[in-house]
């Protein structure tokens, strides 16, 4: 196979092109008029010294590009089998897959580089000697949180981004690191490919998405995610390259793995030859289970070709990959107390895939904190979420919450147990509401609603209720210009159907449950009109290849693990909890009552064996539903659950539950003995979980691992490989895992049914 790779800004030389303006001199006046100068005088003697200015730059570019490709199609008397492009030289690579003629992508480039001329006050340098991980390390222990990564240029030259006197303070400290042979300042006029181009960004999507682009020709790897580009992607991929990481290094590893193939730079200078040199000395090829790209991606894989493969990249909406930026449609769901920890989120973001940090019982400082650390070692390009649970009794917590994460610029929320849309998640979704060029309003914040209830899922799926948009404005807790665009889109960007995972939906089926809610979608899809495709994930049972077959067959644009992700390194709970679920398979969980939602009856699946917590937590609630008062519960059992559940009396519990409850609830305590009552219960439910979470041994039948029946699927589906042992189960690793064999799977099964 050949893959043409084409150079970007940097490559230019005065000289550049030589006679191939006058091989081509159609293209060379289409050129010119477009530009309104001579394009073979700037690139041959650049007399008024405008080749290194970056609206100069980057038209010439494109058009000596574009000349030595045609120009090495004629001498070779064949096409690539693939193409891709460093930056600007992308657009090169689109040109040649079809994506639009010479004159389009010219005026493109044109509009572009005018726009990031613009960009004053930062700077670039390329740091050389150390890999990624080296990089971030430093920009960490000097404070450097104002800089990017701009560039994986090699595994051993990576480009940073950002105002350009804290570039060139980070240069003196890069010096000073054992490791690296040499940091640069690069002739940039501006902070390319980092949020300092948002701006940039913006403006430059308003005259791109009016462009009309064709289906490819030949497969394209895209800068922003290093695969290759799906459908309905160009536009969006064309802007958001402006701020995201140019993922050279991993293109090229991307293409390695693909099979044998030749790289061709065709263009302006070796720039591009000598990286890919050094990344194949330095790297291995990426191999994903992928056998290439498909030319046009709508086109229908299950074709009666026993040749035909099922990639990764095929399962899944590409549109929920875009819009997150992901590799893969996978997330990992937020676990309360932050057992699905900030190091989770983070090895799940760097993966390409979408973590949420569970801050439910966590305190607001410990929330900040948590954020503040993912923020600080990932980049703006890297995607991560956190998860919101409903307060019920305390709708303040949730307010107080999202007003903390709108501070500390957190995009992307997982909703869960929500009955019904709170002020706190209107207001999270109206932050950033804008109308692009097209018409289109664009949400700045995203919210991913996990529901497990048709209505529940309905609510979701239509607008902000209009008398709440009215409640709120009245309390000027909205704009009037956010007022009239939530009324244009659904509250939740995205839907998790949450099936056989407790909540309020003990007992549906995903083979009912899922197909419903799409269902659901798409007359909602028409009756509100909405211009943006609202996705549908599934969750609950997915432990095994199998069950991310079964997700994705059944229409799943995405699929969200959570139970499997609770026996890693990264969860924060202790070994002994880990151990306990290690011995886990898919017959040892029960459900049992959870905190916040007790006195209605919700449940989730624990673990139960070798545990006698679900039988006691049961217990808790069947007296709950019996009695209206602790006097009430007769001596035998409330002797038992003083000395066996509690080790202590019911007063002394509720002397700690005073001590920790606003005064508000501790006067409809005193006021209802019912509530007393529950909220003397439900302090062994959280009392269970904080043993867990510490790994108190000697009180262990007492833990509440909130689980279910997947992680005793994962058991069994990785026994007698390394990952049987949880020490050596790291987060993203599951998922990439699960990701792969379930495309193996899958092509198996189509295989199966073509032969038969």
């Amino acid at each position: 196979m050949v893959c043409f790779v084409f150079p970007g800004q940097g490559s230019q030389f005065k000289g550049m092109g030589g006679s191939l303006f006058a091989e081509f001199p159609v293209f060379t006046q289409k050129a010119n008029a477009i530009l309104d100068y001579s394009i073979e005088e700037l690139c041959l003697h650049d007399s008024l010294d405008q080749l290194q200015h970056t609206e100069f730059t980057q038209p010439a570019l494109y058009v000596v590009n574009a000349l030595h490709y045609m120009k090495k199609v004629q001498e070779l008397g064949r096409k690539p089998d693939y193409t891709a492009g460093h930056s600007l030289g992308e657009y090169n690579a689109l040109f040649a897959a079809g994506a639009f003629d010479f004159e389009t992508g010219l005026k493109l480039v044109k509009m572009r580089g005018e726009l990031m001329s613009r960009a004053k006050g930062g700077g670039m340098a390329a740091i050389i000697g150390l890999d990624e991980q080296g990089v971030r390390d430093v920009l960490i222990q000097y404070g450097f949180r104002s800089l990017d990564i701009a560039n994986y240029n090699s595994p051993r030259q990576i480009v940073i981004s950002g105002p350009l006197a804290d570039v060139k303070l980070a240069i003196t400290r890069f010096e000073t690191v054992p490791g690296v042979s040499m940091a640069v300042l690069l002739k940039t006029s501006g902070a390319f490919h980092s949020r300092y181009m948002e701006a940039i960004a913006e403006e430059y999507e308003k005259y791109v998405f009016p462009i009309q682009v064709k289906p490819l020709d030949i497969p394209v790897i895209s800068n922003v995610n290093a695969r290759c580009y799906q459908p309905d992607e160009m536009h969006t991929n064309l802007v958001k390259q402006l701020t995201s990481p140019v993922k050279w290094t991993e293109t090229i590893r991307y293409l390695m793995g693909l099979g044998e193939i030749e790289f061709v730079e065709v263009g302006a200078g070796k720039v591009l030859t000598g990286l890919i040199r050094r990344i194949q000395a330095e790297s291995e090829p990426l191999i994903i289970s992928e056998q290439g790209c498909d030319v046009d991606p709508r086109i229908s894989h299950l074709s009666s070709s026993l040749s035909t493969s099922i990639s990764i990249s095929q399962l899944g909406s590409p549109q929920f990959k875009q819009d997150y930026s992901l590799k893969y449609p996978y997330i990992q769901s937020g676990m309360y107390y932050g057992i699905s920890s900030s190091e989770m989120v983070v090895k799940m973001a760097r993966a390409g895939m979408l973590g949420f940090l569970g801050v439910d019982g966590l305190d607001l400082r410990e929330i900040r904190n948590e954020v503040r650390l993912i923020q600080s070692k990932l980049s703006p390009s890297e995607t991560f979420g956190v998860n919101l649970v409903h307060h019920m009794s305390h709708p303040e917590k949730e307010t107080d919450i999202i007003d903390l994460l709108l501070e500390l610029n957190v995009k992307v929320i997982e909703v869960s147990s929500f009955l019904g849309i709170t002020p706190a998640i209107a207001k999270f979704r109206a932050r950033g509401l804008r109308r692009t060029a097209s018409g289109e309003v664009v949400a700045d914040h995203k919210i991913i609603a996990k529901i497990s209830r048709p209505e529940i899922a309905e609510v979701f799926l239509s607008p902000i209720p209009h008398s709440l948009i009215q409640d709120m404005l009245a309390q000027r807790l909205l704009s009037s210009e956010e007022a009239r665009l939530l009324q244009e889109i659904p509250s939740a960007e995205d839907i998790c159907v949450e099936s056989e995972t407790g909540g309020s939906n003990l007992c549906s089926s995903p083979y009912a449950l899922l197909p419903t809610i799409l269902q659901l979608r798409d007359r909602m899809m028409e009756k509100y009109k909405y211009m943006r495709q609202i996705r549908i994930g599934a969750a609950g049972g997915i432990g095994s290849p199998d069950g991310v077959v079964a997700a994705f067959m059944l229409g799943a644009d995405f699929i969200v693990t959570g139970s499997i992700n609770q026996l890693t390194v990264e969860a924060r709970i202790s070994n002994t909890a880990k151990n306990l679920l290690q011995q886990a398979n898919v017959q040892d969980f029960q459900y049992a009552p959870i905190g916040e939602l007790f006195e209605i009856g919700i449940k989730a699946p624990v673990l139960k064996k070798g545990l006698l917590y679900p039988a006691r937590a049961n217990k808790l609630y069947d007296l709950y539903r019996t009695y209206n008062s602790i006097e009430e519960i007769d001596q035998h059992d409330r002797k038992m659950i003083e000395d066996k559940y509690f080790y202590q009396s019911f007063e002394e519990i509720y002397l700690k539950v005073k001590q920790s409850s606003h005064p508000l609830d501790v006067d409809k305590m005193e006021r209802n003995p019912k509530q007393k009552m529950a909220e003397i219960f439900k302090w062994y439910l959280k009392h269970a979980t904080q043993l867990a979470l510490i790994g108190d041994a000697n009180h262990s039948v007492d833990f509440q691992i909130r689980s279910s029946p997947a992680l005793g699927a994962f058991n069994e589906w990785v026994k007698g490989s390394h990952l049987e042992d949880w020490r050596n189960r790291h987060v993203d690793v599951i998922g990439m895992k699960l990701m792969e064999a379930s495309a193996k799977v899958l092509n198996s099964r189509v295989h199966a049914l073509l032969v038969d």
